[in-house]
């Protein structure tokens, strides 16, 4: 993640007909996101600090989120901030063998070939 930021409040809300998780650390935000004009404004404080995934994770079973709407936006939020799995190293480039080209030995041939060595 980008941020090892931790919230205490975690919700979502209308705004210009889209519904988007929002993050804060007090329950205030409420009167700051209503003066900003959203609407349908649902915010749930959590148990503990979490970051933002593990939060939006924690608030998805809750009852008040069970909507469309809310799962909807929650939905999308995991599926675009999911953690990935860690870039493998790229292996440095292998060069291409050269090829030998195989001679068979040559025996030389000698008048007694019956002869023992």
């Amino acid at each position: 993640m980008a941020t090892d930021k931790l919230f205490n409040v975690i919700g979502v809300s209308k705004l210009n007909g889209e519904y988007k998780v929002r993050f804060a650390t007090d329950i205030m935000r409420i009167k700051v996101l209503a003066k900003h004009g959203h609407e349908d404004i649902r915010l749930a404080e959590l148990d503990s600090a979490m970051t933002k995934y593990d939060g939006v994770t924690a608030i998805k079973s809750m009852d008040e989120f069970q909507d469309v709407a809310a799962q909807a936006a929650i939905a999308e939020y995991l599926d675009e901030k999911a953690p990935k799995a860690p870039a493998k190293a790229k292996a440095a480039p292998v060069k291409a063998a050269t090829k030998v080209k195989a001679t068979a030995p040559k025996a030389k041939v000698t008048e007694d070939e019956d002869a023992p060595f």
